[in-house]
């Protein structure tokens, strides 16, 4: 298996409730009180409300996985909730710069086809016992988002606003963002694909171990049909 896939920890003795599973519930919180204030257009005060709230949720993103690893808190409720918690904030990220005008609804679209995808995948290999975590491309390309959405929901606007004199740096602003964003769109898609081949892998991994399954089940009878006959014909001469 790749390092990203390991099986259920049906025995794990560490508990759930821990600190990195607290973050990462605290930033799922978070989710619904960013979309609330990023909605409020004609607010620049909530604006920047929407903005704070996106960075403390993206902080606790950074911390949540690295105190995980060094405190031994690693746990499938973690591994399972964390990306969740990241697709939730990072989608509704993306459909706020998408709604204000900031992105094309398209490259939004896409990302959420993929994010989507991804957690149905990961459901169903869940349910046959396989936990597939964020592999190395999936952590850069999320960080990538992360970098990309700060950039982009900071209301450079106000800027504008205030003093139209900054109008040639806000715009010039917004424009990197939006580059950044087109790097994040490009490390999505080539991380959802690296995870497609890690599930081709899986499901033809497990189809080879279920296909040397049968064939042990069928040496078995012939092994033991002489055995089998001599009781049959025990049975009938009784």
């Amino acid at each position: 298996m790749s390092e990203n896939v390991s099986r259920v920890q049906r025995g794990s003795k560490v508990p759930v409730v821990n600190l990195p599973n607290a973050l990462t519930v605290v930033r799922l919180v978070l989710v619904p009180v960013f979309v609330v204030l990023g909605l409020q257009s004609a607010s620049w005060t909530a604006l920047w409300a929407a903005f704070v709230v996106f960075a403390v949720a993206a902080i606790t993103d950074r911390f949540d996985g690295k105190l995980a690893r060094s405190w031994g808190q690693i746990t499938d409720f973690g591994r399972i909730a964390d990306p969740i918690a990241d697709k939730a904030l990072t989608l509704c990220g993306f459909a706020l710069l998408s709604y204000q005008g900031y992105l094309p609804w398209w490259v939004t679209i896409l990302i959420a086809v993929r994010e989507l995808g991804i957690t149905a995948m990961r459901a169903f290999f869940l349910r046959r016992g396989v936990v597939v975590s964020a592999n190395q491309a999936g952590k850069l390309k999320t960080f990538m988002q992360m970098v990309a959405l700060g950039a982009l929901l900071i209301p450079w606007a106000h800027f504008k606003h205030i003093n139209d004199g900054n109008e040639w740096w806000v715009i010039l602003l917004i424009r990197l963002g939006q580059i950044f964003a087109g790097v994040a769109l490009a490390l999505t898609l080539y991380s959802g694909f690296m995870y497609v081949i890690d599930g081709v892998r899986l499901m033809r991994g497990a189809s080879a171990g279920e296909a040397v399954a049968d064939s042990r089940d069928n040496d078995a009878p012939e092994e033991s049909a002489p055995s089998r006959r001599g009781t049959a014909g025990q049975h009938a001469q009784s």
